[in-house]
């Protein structure tokens, strides 16, 4: 059962083949199961591929198994459809539109593979990626927060220096009244004279506006501090938005070019295994001497060649002596008085009925 099953897959004709040697049988048998084996690499190739694609074993199952039944016809007709010539170059020739598209099909076939294989290598080269994408994409949207933020800690500044040189200049008060009742500087007189109080004055009404100052500007700088918060948050919120497009950067594409960064070296290992399977089925019948089976086809195949020309023959002469036949009865046609006078009679009732016809379109016109 398995044998036949090889051969139906082989394309050859089971009843031409069952007449032929064990040997023969054989030879068509293991070109049927590389056919097989084939089809069943591109099935396993082409549902990985999906499963990339869609993330469900159901889906990528079926496609790939339509996929695989799609290769299995192709590679089964085309060795089917090869036959043996005197002429290897003849052959070749005749096989080189399979050959291109098996380079094809090896370089869809292996790629899905390749992606499995290296899968650990292409994960770390994406990880490498989203690390650098997730630091590109806080810079670029750092872009538009960092201005206003710049701006604002500028401002904060600025209110935190006004209160410091404020409180600079309170406590250089502090330091001349007090000072002055010590009699180290100023009038030098130790004791709190009307100097001092001037000085203690002047201290006290700058001590006020710093407290004012102070709570003026803590005011401010609160109101900023909120303002930055929120650019802030905004800021974090646009990133953790963003941040998940940037976790499954890991599709299809993105894999191809991650591998497309690995060594190129196995890969092309990996894509000369897949197109010499994808290959074996056409080299098989190309390389395998003609055998019983070919002989027998080819004579199979002239014999219905020669039956259709014999048949075309004698139709061509069956229409040349009909030919010659219609020409000598018409011609003796041609000399009968009978027909001649029935003729004569039909036209002139022809032309008649066309006069009167005439006649009255002509009268009616008038």
């Amino acid at each position: 059962m398995l044998k036949r099953f090889f051969i139906l897959c082989s394309g050859a004709d089971a009843d031409v083949l069952a007449d032929c040697s064990g040997g023969e049988q054989n030879k068509y048998v293991g070109i049927g199961a590389t056919v097989f084996f084939t089809a069943i690499m591109a099935f396993i190739a082409a549902s990985y591929a999906l499963y990339t694609v869609f993330d469900n074993y159901i889906t990528a199952a079926f496609f790939g198994l339509i996929w695989g039944f799609l290769i299995f016809n192709l590679d089964r007709f085309i060795v089917s459809t090869i036959k043996k010539k005197d002429s290897f170059m003849d052959e070749l020739l005749q096989a080189s539109p399979r050959i291109i598209l098996a380079i094809i099909i090896a370089i869809v076939i292996s790629k899905p593979l390749e992606l499995k294989i290296f899968e650990k290598e292409i994960d770390r080269v994406l990880l490498e990626q989203k690390n650098e994408f997730t630091l590109a994409n806080k810079e670029q949207i750092a872009t538009q927060y960092t201005p206003a933020i710049t701006t604002l800690d500028s401002n904060i500044s600025t209110l935190k220096e006004e209160v410091s040189t404020k409180e600079t200049e309170v406590n250089n008060l502090y330091e001349t009244y007090i000072a002055e009742a010590e009699g180290k500087k100023g009038t030098e007189i130790i004791g709190k004279g009307p100097v001092y109080k001037e000085k203690r004055e002047k201290h006290d009404a700058a001590l006020g506006e710093l407290t004012e100052l102070k709570k003026t500007n803590a005011e401010k700088i609160a109101l900023l501090e909120h303002k930055k918060n929120e650019l802030t948050i905004a800021y974090n919120n646009q990133v953790s938005t963003s941040q998940p497009i940037i976790d499954n950067f890991d599709g299809l594409m993105a894999r191809v070019n991650a591998l497309g960064k690995l060594q190129w070296l196995p890969s092309l290992f990996i894509f000369l295994l897949f197109l010499a399977i994808e290959t074996s089925p056409i080299f098989a019948k190309l390389l395998s001497s003609k055998g019983e089976y070919d002989f027998k086809s080819e004579d199979i195949e002239n014999e219905v060649k020669t039956w259709v020309a014999q048949k075309e023959s004698q139709r061509k002469v069956v229409l040349e002596a009909d030919h010659t036949i219609n020409d000598k009865v018409y011609g003796d046609l041609t000399e009968e008085e009978e027909l001649y006078a029935y003729k004569k009679k039909i036209a002139r009732e022809m032309m008649k009925k066309q006069q009167d016809a005439f006649y009255k379109r002509q009268t009616g016109i008038l």
